[in-house]
């Protein structure tokens, strides 16, 4: 028998991917009750968050209690044809009567579709619902998958005709529809092809609530994780857990991603009595960022748009909460639903997880990490460590030399000073260490920490290096002894009893570049940490 394996393509398939059971992850008691009550809603999440493996399993659920016929489509396809409203609507029609043929037998669900193909094109949907629901036994329950990826025109239409026969439900129209995408209906701007500009809302005033699905709990990663386990007798150190957490929050394609990874993409962990280490899970991290799945392709497409800028710019560059309150909260909750952020009440917005906070300052420096001409063994000293002291020191330079012309090249060029040191460390460390990034609104400085393992393999002695980065906008004095505070507080955060630097940059252009550069070494507590002027 063919062992399972963690799935990153498409819906869960039970009995081949490992799996948490979907409808443990909705409040299935509150969707029935939406359901009894006749209820239209909407079901949202980021992509690959498992929302399709929900709507089945809840398609399934209904079907085998008996109570409705419930039918799933997937409505993507009508993507292709855009504004050509006709197509799009007939195409629905054909994609939920050949799902409904499946599930009642027999070709009436057909017929109906060929008999209202002849009615008007404005109201097709409006009639095919209609006659399904006269002529079915049981109420029938719609669930209508990637509704949003219908654009303009044809998007309009599909929600008008499901609004138009509300009224006649359940008898002559659907007892219940859940429509499902990446964000809420209310937030759709819908541009119709005469240029007008239309709010979801607007269109789909029926809609009762918006349900969200959320990510995995540290419990089901646990679980989903210890399935392999009981499976293959193949052992995670309990180490690995609170990485896995960090790495990705519990976002479900990262989750199964790292798992396929560690299990099976590192071949040499194909042997399962070899136990799975947290320097195995550091490496699968690096090498899915690497390899830029499409997960990661999509995450990275989002961040050319403006609205996506509007909201990562100022989390990048540490700007006070103040600087931020002009971002429009529609923007804010695009950035939310993408999955891209997280914005908690109370809480400083921050990038939703680990992986995403190396991939975004990676993807923007990119094509800087390319064009610098630093090799790693320039820094190295004998025991395979950096020499800190000698690359900050060319940093300093080459910032000196290229800030202007480089940090220009930048899109998020408020976050400029930070992204180029971080390109200038990346490029560094690549291969032969990890650079731990934390910044956000409000934190008034972005913390780095250098991991530079010494030997091969798990367990030998590592370098660690605490970087302090910091924009000056007061008082220097005050600047360096605010940052020696919080240098020495993150170095005994992460155990980094010997490597501290703070560094400023000065970006009001006020001074000579001879006055900006510098460098000492201060005394805080017991902590000796370099301060560098930029």
């Amino acid at each position: 028998m063919m062992e399972r394996f963690f799935n990153t393509a498409g819906p869960n398939i039970p009995e081949d991917n490992y799996t948490i059971d979907p409808l443990s992850r909705i409040d299935l008691e509150d969707i029935l009750t939406l359901i009894q009550r006749k209820r239209y809603f909407v079901f949202h999440a980021p992509r690959q968050t498992g929302k399709t493996s929900c709507l089945l399993a809840l398609r399934d659920y209904l079907n085998e209690h008996g109570d409705y016929i419930c039918v799933y489509a997937n409505v993507e396809g009508g993507q292709a044809v855009r504004n050509d409203v006709a197509s799009v609507v007939s195409a629905i029609c054909e994609r939920i009567a050949d799902e409904l043929s499946v599930i009642v037998g027999g070709d009436m669900p057909m017929q109906i579709r060929e008999e209202v193909r002849r009615t008007d094109k404005s109201n097709m949907l409006t009639q095919f619902l209609s006659r399904l629901s006269q002529v079915f036994p049981k109420p029938l329950v719609l669930l209508i998958d990637e509704i949003d990826a219908l654009v303009g025109d044809s998007l309009v239409s599909v929600l008008r005709q499901i609004r138009s026969g509300y009224v006649n439900r359940p008898k002559s129209f659907p007892q219940s529809i859940v429509l499902c995408g990446v964000r809420d209906v209310r937030d759709y701007r819908i541009v119709l092809s005469n240029q007008d500009i239309i709010a979801g809302g607007s269109a789909f005033n029926i809609k009762a609530e918006s349900l969200r699905l959320g990510n995995f709990t540290r419990e089901e990663i646990h679980e989903l994780y210890m399935q392999h386990t009981r499976e293959t007798g193949q052992v995670f150190a309990e180490e690995c857990f609170p990485l896995i957490w960090e790495a990705t929050e519990g976002q479900p394609w990262l989750v199964n991603a790292l798992g396929h990874e560690v299990t099976y993409k590192m071949r040499e962990n194909r042997d399962r009595s070899v136990v799975i280490t947290p320097e195995m899970m550091y490496r699968a991290q690096e090498r899915i960022i690497y390899r830029r799945d499409t997960h990661i392709d999509i995450l990275i497409d989002k961040l050319k748009e403006p609205r996506v800028k509007r909201v990562i710019e100022p989390i990048l560059a540490n700007s006070d909460e103040a600087d931020d309150s002009l971002i429009p909260n529609d923007d804010i909750q695009y950035a939310v639903d993408m999955g891209l952020i997280k914005s908690e009440r109370g809480k400083p917005r921050r990038i939703a997880n680990g992986i995403y906070r190396e991939i975004i300052p990676r993807e923007l420096t990119w094509s800087t990490q390319d064009g610098l001409v630093q090799q790693p063994q320039w820094y190295q000293n004998a025991d395979n460590s950096l020499n800190m002291e000698k690359l900050l020191t060319d940093f300093q330079q080459f910032f000196r030399q290229n800030a202007d012309s480089w940090i220009g090249r930048f899109d998020y060029a408020e976050a400029g000073p930070q992204l180029l040191l971080q390109a200038f460390l990346q490029r560094i460390v690549n291969g032969g260490g990890y650079i731990d990034r934390e910044y956000g609104l409000g934190r008034k400085r972005t913390d780095l920490l250098i991991r530079k393992p010494l030997t091969d393999g798990y367990g030998g002695p590592i370098q660690r290096v605490v970087l302090e980065l910091k924009i000056l906008r007061e008082d220097l004095d005050k600047t360096i002894e605010k940052g020696l505070e919080q240098t020495a507080g993150y170095m005994d955060l992460v155990g980094a009893v010997d490597e501290g630097h703070l560094i400023i940059f000065d970006r009001k252009g006020d001074k000579p570049w001879e006055e900006r550069i510098w460098h000492e070494k201060r005394q805080y507590n017991d902590r000796t940490i370099t301060v560098w002027g930029m």
